[in-house]
């Protein structure tokens, strides 16, 4: 639905909490204006949301009304989503903040002015704002899931980090066996049947040499695994029976809640790698260093909509990755911008830095900014930048990423970035 073309019945702010929200009605038409402002209260369950709309429908004969609400997400714009004559125009909230301010300098807020003043905003800039058009129930189900794994692998982090702190306390062993992270299967498993090192040392060397990890050995290394060697020789960090009780006890306690988070991250794993295989735009996404967790993420970050963005710029604004330029008078800066959602702008972030280990171009392009001075993070969005130029024409053609053709483009022109190439063989190393 165009939003310029649109005429509507009526507009309606929201300003949204758990149980009950706050409403504002202003029907369109010329002979209301503010004085027909009507102010009430809806409460967030089914039957009454159901009812509330049912009535709008019935007042203004199902033409669109307008709905202004500082969620892009959640319960209550969940419930609107079904109905097709209410057009969602979810805004940031620091926009309501700014118009708030510039109405009452004082700071006042409550609830049902809230709700008015998005009743306003809606009434006064509909034609300027974007309305919201959710994607289809696969791209959707795949933007929920990589967050919600984003959060599981946050959360893992975590618990791995206090696992670390509980070790060096009193069992740094484990970390001297431990691999790449804490969280790993086969350390869980050596920590939760061996969660000291008196408990380790009694283990029998068959019974060690199946739970830790194969290491490759030179031919003419000892058959022995040294490894159980160094365990036997192992001296205690620390004696004192409460403080190895206590570790013992918070350790057991964070294995098991790992264990856990490593079976949920699985799980996230297989619901994604499913609905990739069904998506139609997945092959767009398969990209160098887009692997199994950032295809989705990137995919998510883009949607189906072709004309949710008019051009890359969009993207890269929306996201962060894009700085913002600071002007007054004589002075000018250009910053990092920090108004953005913090998730998408982590996802362009971090597939720069993996795209690092599979494409050329890539590194080299980090190797012409870091040569120019620029901070590690600095090259990274930099990068990102460049990146989604790339992807946002893919995108809008419907046209796989092929990395050949772009650094054919990059000849042609003579970029800068062909001094910094590297064979591919030593990418892929």
């Amino acid at each position: 639905m165009n939003q310029q073309a649109t005429e509507f019945a009526a507009f309606v702010g929201i300003d949204w909490a758990d149980t009950q929200h706050a409403v504002g009605l202003l029907p369109a038409s010329p002979e209301a204006g503010l004085a027909r402002y009507e102010p009430y209260d809806l409460p967030q369950r089914s039957e009454e949301i159901e009812a509330w709309a049912a009535e709008l429908r019935a007042r203004f004969g199902g033409r669109p009304v307008a709905v202004c609400l500082e969620q892009s997400r959640g319960a209550l714009i969940y419930a609107l989503m079904k109905y097709d004559f209410l057009v969602l125009f979810p805004i940031n909230p620091k926009q309501l903040a700014r118009y708030r301010e510039a109405l009452v300098p004082s700071g006042a807020k409550d609830d049902p002015t809230d709700a008015r003043r998005l009743t306003e905003f809606v009434a006064s800039y509909h034609a300027r704002l974007r309305p919201w058009h959710p994607d289809d129930a696969t791209t959707r189900a795949i933007r929920l899931l990589v967050e919600g794994r984003r959060k599981l692998v946050d959360l893992r982090t975590a618990l791995g980090n206090q696992l670390q702190q509980h070790l060096k306390e009193y069992f740094p062993l484990a970390l001297e066996l431990a691999g790449a992270h804490p969280y790993d299967a086969w350390f869980l498993r050596l920590l939760g049947k061996f969660p000291t090192l008196k408990d380790l040392q009694r283990a029998a060397p068959q019974t060690l040499q199946r739970m830790l990890p194969r290491k490759r050995r030179a031919s003419d290394d000892p058959p022995a695994d040294p490894r159980i060697a160094v365990i036997r020789a192992a001296q205690p960090l620390v004696t004192d029976s409460a403080v190895i009780l206590a570790g013992k006890l918070a350790v057991q306690s964070l294995v098991a809640q790992l264990v856990q988070l490593n079976q949920g991250v699985a799980q996230y794993d297989r619901e994604l790698a499913q609905l990739m295989a069904e998506h139609p735009d997945a092959a767009l996404f398969q990209l160098p260093g887009a692997r199994a967790a950032m295809a989705p993420r990137l995919l998510a970050a883009f949607g189906t909509d072709r004309d949710r963005f008019a051009s890359a710029r969009d993207i890269q604004q929306l996201s962060g990755i894009a700085p913002v330029t600071i002007r007054s008078g004589k002075s000018l800066a250009v910053r990092r911008r920090r108004a953005c959602p913090k998730f998408l702008r982590q996802t362009f972030h971090e597939f720069a830095q993996h795209s690092l280990k599979r494409s050329r171009w890539a590194l080299a392009y980090y190797r012409l900014l870091r040569a120019k001075g620029k901070g590690r993070h600095a090259a990274f969005r930099a990068l990102a930048f460049k990146w989604i130029r790339i992807l946002f024409r893919c995108w809008q053609n419907r046209t796989p990423y092929d990395e050949s053709l772009y650094l054919q483009r990059l000849e042609t022109t003579h970029s800068p970035i062909l001094e910094y190439l590297t064979p591919q063989s030593s990418i892929l190393a």
